[in-house]
């Protein structure tokens, strides 16, 4: 009797640590399915600065739409994009699971939910001391940019407390210190040398302080709360019709891809000396993960090996009117002429942009940035050397560096 008491009582131990076992397995499956899912998409929001490299449409809401065939690839019109598609902002928006971001300064059909952009094309980190129409660069300089985006959380914040109805179109007050902030920025700050005739060395020299202000300004966004950080470097300046056309070199300084060797050395000095800054910030923002992205590299990689990657005429526009380079500085992409009193485009696309770099002389295509966007997403061209979409064990142990 008493061994079928016992025999059953261990029979009911045993279901009951099988179940108990159930219990604590499951518990750790979803808890580890939970947090794979936080994960999986560590940035609610992004909040963009720049210049054209990423404008999604600040220049064209502030002075007129960038005009076609600007967007015929994507888009299938002009979207505020100076390339015929879309940016590499765009795919990392997108790789993120987060909608295209708005420009800031675009009052017309605008979310901000999930952040906001406050990039412009033309846009220099050091304000320029001249109007847009004489040199051509944004008023909207970094530093204003800065404002814009102070100015944009303190009101979205008052406006969500006050229940407003525009609400659902603004971030979360938590959304602005769980964002990624993105920084493409630096290359209208060197030609900006070029067109005041400065030497390479006086470009050169002017950079440090160009830098302190971009430092500046990455301080007092930490100072708002922001703790993620994905800054891209300066691309290959000399690679780019419109330096190529508007400052021609002689044969020794012309690379075999085409390329302008002084140019492309003013871009990797501003890159090395990005790269001490973003150092020193480390220490000095003990909270803050701040990526490197090297995208001067990948950008050249592109255009050196342009065929290997499925690409033809390296450093010719697609979209543009004549010369060397199908660049003419005075009629650019999308540029109009009146014949028989009717208005054409002069300056049109070519006929298959895809097989393209660059766009209009100065900018890429789609199909060259989303291959340029698919080297950095997961962090081989990145210090430290991190994915985008970071992982648990990314999240656990990115502030070492």
């Amino acid at each position: 009797m008493k061994m079928r008491v016992m025999e059953q009582y261990g029979e009911k131990l045993r279901q009951v640590i099988i179940i108990m076992s159930w219990v604590v397995i499951s518990t750790v499956v979803t808890c580890s399915v939970t947090e794979a899912r936080n994960c999986s998409f560590p940035y609610p929001a992004i909040f963009n600065f720049g210049d054209s490299n990423s404008d999604t449409g600040g220049l064209s809401a502030a002075f007129g739409q960038a005009p076609p065939p600007n967007g015929i690839t994507f888009f299938h019109t002009p979207a505020g994009r100076y390339s015929d598609g879309r940016l590499v902002i765009d795919f990392i928006a997108q790789n993120l699971g987060l909608p295209y971001l708005s420009a800031y300064l675009d009052s017309v059909g605008s979310n901000f939910s999930n952040g906001a952009n406050f990039a412009t094309a033309g846009s220099t980190i050091r304000p320029q001391n001249t109007t847009k129409s004489q040199s051509g660069y944004s008023p909207i300089s970094l530093d204003v940019q800065l404002i814009q985006y102070s100015d944009f959380k303190t009101r979205s914040i008052l406006i969500r407390k006050k229940g407003d109805m525009l609400k659902t179109l603004l971030p979360k007050e938590e959304y602005f210190s769980k964002a990624l902030y993105t920084f493409d920025i630096g290359q209208n700050d060197l030609t900006a040398g070029y067109k005041l005739n400065m030497t390479t060395e006086q470009v050169k020299a002017y950079i440090p302080d160009v830098l302190g202000q971009f430092s500046n300004v990455i301080r007092s966004v930490y100072k708002e709360g922001a703790r993620s950080f994905w800054i891209h470097n300066t691309g290959p300046l000399g690679c780019l019709p419109y330096m190529l056309d508007r400052y021609p070199m002689n044969a020794a300084q012309i690379d075999k891809f085409g390329c302008a060797t002084p140019f492309n050395e003013v871009a990797q000095y501003f890159n090395h000396k990005l790269k001490e800054i973003v150092v020193q910030l480390r220490k000095e923002l003990s909270e803050a993960t701040i990526v490197y992205v090297d995208v001067y590299t990948v950008k050249y990689t592109l255009i050196s090996q342009a065929q290997k990657h499925g690409f033809e005429n390296g450093v010719i526009a697609c979209c543009g009117h004549g010369g060397k380079y199908n660049f003419n500085n005075t009629e650019r992409c999308g540029a109009t002429k009146i014949v028989n009193g009717e208005k054409i485009v002069i300056a049109n696309s070519c006929k298959d942009p895809s097989v393209r770099i660059i766009w209009d002389g100065i900018h890429y295509t789609e199909a060259a940035n989303k291959w340029i966007f698919q080297q950095i997403v997961n962090g081989h061209f990145s210090d430290p050397s991190i994915s985008l979409k970071m992982d648990c064990h990314d999240h656990e142990s990115i502030h070492q560096y």
